[in-house]
């Protein structure tokens, strides 16, 4: 399967994506905001978007990533009622150093995960660049981040948690959580 996400909201306002079957080589919705420089400067984030009552394969990468292109921003995201399939991540959210830009207000709900990696999965050390033009000292801004009422089984760690030093994600709020490990799950369940 070629490496390719399945919808890719970018610099996008007011986006419903509803009553979707995605099998795809790499995110099943990828929601992006500009990269690095360019997104600051064009300065166009994607908010108001509805993610819902979606079946995601994608056993490579997440049902909804948020990032890593999300310098411009990324707002105000309700995903809920997903089913994901044989799928490495759930909601994945990708920054890094060099990114600026904002991950903010995201509302996750309702969803049903079979065969997963991970079921929460975040990064802040994302380093892929465009150029060698990044400015290191732009740190991007994760807060308000909300999952609840998450059912999941056959998962091999609950979840992947990895901020920035020095710019601590904020906000993040897991409740309402049943995660079912696989025969060969890991024994650290958080990292």
């Amino acid at each position: 399967m070629p490496n390719t996400d399945g919808i890719d909201p970018d610099s996008s306002t007011h986006v419903k994506i509803e009553d979707c079957y995605i099998v795809s080589g790499d995110d099943c919705v990828a929601v992006k905001s500009g990269w690095d420089e360019y997104g600051i400067k064009f300065n166009m984030p994607s908010q108001h978007i509805v993610i819902r009552r979606l079946t995601c394969i994608s056993p490579t990468s997440a049902m909804i990533e948020l990032g890593s292109e999300m310098s411009g921003g990324i707002r105000d995201v309700r995903a809920e009622d997903n089913v994901s399939i044989n799928t490495e991540s759930a909601v994945r959210i990708k920054s890094g150093a060099g990114r600026g830009g904002f991950v903010r207000d995201i509302f996750v709900r309702g969803l049903s995960l079979h065969t997963m990696k991970w079921v929460f999965w975040m990064t802040g050390n994302y380093g892929q660049h465009p150029d060698n033009t990044s400015n290191p000292n732009a740190m991007p801004e994760v807060t308000g981040i909300n999952y609840s009422d998450v059912f999941a089984e056959n998962v091999t760690m609950a979840g992947r948690m990895e901020g920035i030093p020095n710019d601590p994600y904020t906000g993040i709020c897991i409740s309402n959580v049943t995660a079912r490990l696989a025969p060969n799950a890991t024994e650290l369940q958080w990292n």
